[in-house]
């Protein structure tokens, strides 16, 4: 239900995408972290290229294309950027794209106006300092890795942004991380997609008990944590879900009642829509 990034540039497309799209969501804000774990070679293009050359370590073919994978995206990227791009399409060409845009911004090589990026006319891009960074896993021989690489524990303390979907209804649900799958990985999709199916289902189920009726609100809860957990047959299989306890069912109803579907009055719920 709940997809989080540090990233603004990937918050802003996705949000404007929900936006388009009239599904609810909300947006916290909080301070967070971004942490690498590993050895960065800093420099131009050509001086990270012969730095990783003049290195003799068994680790150095692997170093090689990891670089030249990176120089391909960077120059992806800038092919797009010398006439303009909207950021939404460049983020689609997938996660890697974010942190070029963001290498290439702190250079203070591209110009950002409303959901458009483009290259600054005078940069030369050969001049462009970029961080080449790879994990610490990689470095087999610590020694020879630390003559041409900086070992370090690299933080930035930074605004991290927690965004929840706030839809019930099933259609809207899956409109929204059809789209949340272009700007985050898919087992970060996949695990707050089906999370946010199920308080859906849930949700539905609630609404449907309830119909016109007015319900002792103990009575619904602990008829619905006697029933889990629930079983959804799916065309590829099962789905199962489970209420854990009253504080999550609670959670739930409290959602219904903010989205002005339930009244809770008096201990008993009323449907409202």
């Amino acid at each position: 239900m709940r997809l989080v990034t540090k990233n603004e540039v990937v918050k802003e497309a996705f949000l404007n995408e929900l936006r388009k799209e009239r599904i609810k969501f909300v947006v916290k804000e909080r301070l967070g972290y971004e942490a690498f774990i590993g050895y960065m070679i800093e420099g131009t293009l050509d001086e990270i290229s012969a730095t990783i050359n003049s290195f003799q370590g068994e680790e150095k073919e692997v170093l090689l294309q990891g670089f030249l994978n990176f120089k391909e995206q960077i120059n992806h990227a800038l092919e797009h950027l010398r006439e303009g791009e909207s950021i939404n399409l460049l983020l689609q060409e997938g996660y890697w794209m974010g942190d070029v845009l963001d290498q290439l911004f702190k250079n203070g090589a591209i110009t950002v106006e409303g959901e458009k990026a483009k290259l600054k006319e005078d940069v030369d891009v050969t001049k462009l300092k970029f961080q080449f960074r790879f994990p610490y896993q990689l470095a087999k021989d610590l020694e020879s890795i630390e003559k041409i690489a900086k070992q370090f524990a690299f933080v930035d303390l930074l605004p991290e942004y927690e965004i929840e979907i706030r839809e019930v209804e099933i259609d809207k649900i899956n409109r929204a991380f059809h789209i949340a799958a272009k700007y985050f990985e898919e087992d970060i999709v996949m695990g707050a997609y089906f999370a946010a199916i199920s308080r859906g289902i849930v949700s539905n189920e609630i609404l449907t008990i309830i119909n016109n009726e007015k319900i002792p609100k103990d009575d619904l809860v602990a008829s619905f944590l006697k029933a889990m957990p629930m079983e959804i047959p799916t065309e590829k299989g099962i789905m199962i879900i489970n209420v854990v306890n009253t504080k999550a069912l609670e959670g739930i109803l409290r959602l219904l009642e903010k989205e002005g579907r339930i009244d809770i009055k008096g201990g008993k719920i009323r449907r409202l829509k």
